[in-house]
């Protein structure tokens, strides 16, 4: 597929998308987000990672000002974006450091990138100046996206001019080994900044992406981690080769691109049905199934409610004692199922 052709059939989708995804699903209420952002929110924009020694990352930051952004909240997320752009954006170009932590800042190791924060950062610009009208916005995630689109694909090694989507700008891919996490494929945001940016390869990420997770998922539970060979899939060198707290995402990014359908969810569904204690679910397994850790968070509930297509409307463990990542992912999940669009399961 050309270039111009790719970019209109992107137009296509997003047009059919956003009449499938009209009026599906609860949006957390007010009084939810003011309980995640007393909890992780700081007065100047930082996003707390309170399950993580209260560090602040690109992660975060992008979530945060996703979420603030789709509650209507131009205060936080001006406040978020302030706060990233003073503390993260120390490279050259327009993509974050990874990490900062409160007594050294973000040190040159954490300068690296991490994609799905540029991904989400890049989205949520996106949506506050199309969707809200904050024109103090406008063009700024497309400058993110041409350097994700620059930076942040490779070559697939078996299928050429398939683009993978790599986790960071610096992270490992050649020829013969490209490191992937699949947890950063999200299909609607690469599809969305795709078109926006006038890049097409990112289309194709995203496209191709849904078909990796297809493969993965035919094969066992979809791995935090994996290296792509010209032979097909293999542990990854540098990283534990199983299913958890990354993966745990893979079902919440299709069911949000209205991909409920799609093979990864069911199996991610599965593979959080695994726990066997009460309101439970798996949150680490080895990739055939073999139960690791499990938890009963609201926010990893939340997920395989998701998966399951059953719309709870609940979002009250943000109200309760649960870090900032289940948190999170509660809000991201009641996100999804208002603007995934119809259940296909």
């Amino acid at each position: 597929m050309n270039r111009r052709a790719a970019l209109q059939a992107s137009a296509l989708y997003l047009i059919a998308f956003a009449a499938a995804a009209a009026g599906r699903g609860a949006e957390f209420d007010a009084r939810v987000w003011s309980a995640w952002k007393r909890r992780f929110l700081s007065a100047d924009g930082r996003v707390i990672d309170d399950g993580n020694g209260g560090i602040s990352h690109s992660e975060g930051q992008g979530f945060g000002a996703l979420l603030a952004q789709a509650q209507g909240d131009r205060t936080a997320f001006q406040q978020i974006e302030a706060w990233t752009r003073a503390n993260l954006l120390v490279r050259r170009d327009h993509l974050m450091g990874w990490r900062w932590r409160d007594d050294m800042g973000v040190t040159p190791e954490d300068q690296v990138t991490a994609t799905d924060g540029d991904l989400f950062r890049a989205w949520a610009l996106l949506r506050a100046a199309r969707d809200s009208g904050w024109s103090e916005w406008a063009g700024q995630a497309e400058e993110i996206a041409r350097d994700i689109a620059d930076c942040c694909l490779r070559p697939d090694p078996r299928v050429a001019g398939s683009p993978l989507l790599i986790p960071g700008s610096a992270s490992r891919a050649d020829a013969e080994r490209v490191l992937i996490n699949p947890s950063y494929i999200m299909p609607r945001a690469l599809r969305e900044l795709g078109h926006a940016a006038a890049r097409p390869e990112l289309i194709a990420a995203a496209d191709h992406g849904e078909t990796v997770l297809a493969e993965l998922a035919a094969l066992g539970a979809v791995p935090d981690w994996v290296d792509v060979t010209p032979e097909g899939y293999a542990a990854p060198v540098e990283h534990d080769y199983l299913s958890g707290y990354d993966a745990l995402r893979v079902p919440l990014y299709l069911t949000w691109s209205g991909n409920a359908g799609h093979g990864a969810v069911k199996r991610g569904f599965d593979m959080l049905a695994q726990a066997d204690l009460p309101d439970h679910v798996a949150v680490v397994t080895t990739l055939g199934g073999v139960l690791r850790e499990q938890s009963n968070f609201a926010g990893y509930a939340a997920l395989a409610e998701l998966a399951s297509c059953k719309e709870s409307g609940k979002t009250t463990g943000v109200l309760s004692v649960q870090p900032y990542y289940p948190a999170t992912l509660e809000l991201l999940a009641a996100l999804a199922a208002r603007e995934g669009g119809a259940c296909m399961q």
